[in-house]
């Protein structure tokens, strides 16, 4: 398999990466793709929203947009898989190029801009699939909607019955003004519409927020999702800054930074959001997870679970299963017997 993979992996590199993620997603829709069919470690095993996951590693919004290859990527070893953003509309995104591998940084830049085929092509997808595995589905606004508040709703509502747990992204940088919906006022009126367009059939809600967030800005959107009884939180989102260490000469195209340079922040984010949350629902780690190390150090900082996406365009799919390997050695090196005993220990 790992020189399957290593094949893989050297004709995706000549291909810019907006085309290689195309060609990745053709690979995995022809079925040819090995999966990891090894059962994970027990310690590893997560309960979350009253259901139990095999393991907490997830794979984050962004790679499949549409819906399209959820259970193949459950297939190669993921505790759970979120698709989108979906928006209500297709939209074509910002102009190409608009994605940039960072190599000697092991980042990435995009300036994607919801670019998807809409809720109709994700929701018919959704449909038709067996439900089996751990399925969230990320829900945006179109770039020229006159009222984003009501793209979540519709989205929402569309794909409750299919997802296991719904996201509202308000954090994207690429979508002029969206992050604006992370204020108390509009982030209260967007999740209460949401809960009520959800309200016969609810479903587990959470809100995807930005690694950029001050502590005045952490101070009100917990405040709004304790009293609102969201029930979950993914910090983060890619960060417009640009930290000092960078090396590759993409440092500076526009659009929101991803993979390694983003570790550090995140989960610092991450620690001062769950500190504001106190218990009182789980926190999703995402940004910059690229080892177990770093999965290990988003569960000591409060994530129940954690997310990634950029450390695969460096290393592929043989990364889920090093990640939980060495996560589970770590928590057995510590005396964890479970990751929920390592919850938030830091």
């Amino acid at each position: 398999m790992a020189v399957w993979y290593a094949l893989l992996d050297s004709i995706l590199s000549r291909f810019d990466a907006e085309a290689a993620h195309g060609l990745a997603l053709r690979a995995l829709k022809s079925g040819l793709m090995p999966g990891d069919r090894r059962p994970d470690p027990p310690s590893l095993a997560v309960k979350v929203w009253g259901r139990r996951l095999p393991n907490p590693v997830g794979l984050a919004a962004g790679f499949d947009k549409n819906a399209e290859v959820p259970d193949a990527m459950l297939g190669l070893g993921f505790g759970f898989v979120e698709i989108g953003s979906v928006t209500p509309r297709p939209q074509g995104g910002n102009p190409r190029p608009r994605l940039f591998r960072l190599a000697e940084d092991r980042g990435v830049i995009n300036r994607m801009g919801f670019a998807g085929q809409g809720l109709d092509a994700a929701r018919s997808r959704l449909a038709v699939r067996p439900r089996r595995g751990f399925v969230g589905a990320n829900v945006g606004a179109n770039k020229d909607s006159s009222d984003r508040a009501a793209d979540y709703v519709a989205c929402a509502v569309a794909l409750a019955p299919y997802a296991d747990y719904l996201v509202c992204n308000v954090s994207s940088p690429n979508t002029p003004g969206l992050r604006n919906l992370q204020g108390r006022t509009q982030l209260t009126e967007l999740l209460k519409r949401v809960q009520d367009g959800l309200a016969a059939n609810p479903v587990p809600l959470v809100v995807k927020i930005a690694p950029d967030a001050t502590d005045d800005d952490l101070d009100d959107i917990v405040a709004v999702c304790r009293s609102l009884r969201v029930d979950g939180i993914i910090v983060g989102n890619t960060t417009l800054a640009r930290p000092a260490s960078l090396r590759s000469t993409r440092r500076g195209e526009t659009g929101g930074l991803s993979g390694a340079p983003l570790t550090e922040l995140s989960t610092e984010v991450l620690r001062r959001t769950a500190k504001r949350v106190e218990g009182q629902f789980p926190l999703i780690g995402c940004g910059g997870v690229g080892s177990g190390a770093d999965a290990y150090a988003k569960i000591r900082a409060g994530a129940t679970l954690v997310q990634l996406y950029s450390a695969m365009v460096y290393d592929g799919p043989p990364l889920i299963r090093r990640i939980k390997d060495e996560l589970a050695a770590l928590l057995a090196a510590d005396g964890f017997a479970t990751v929920a005993d390592a919850v938030g220990v830091a």
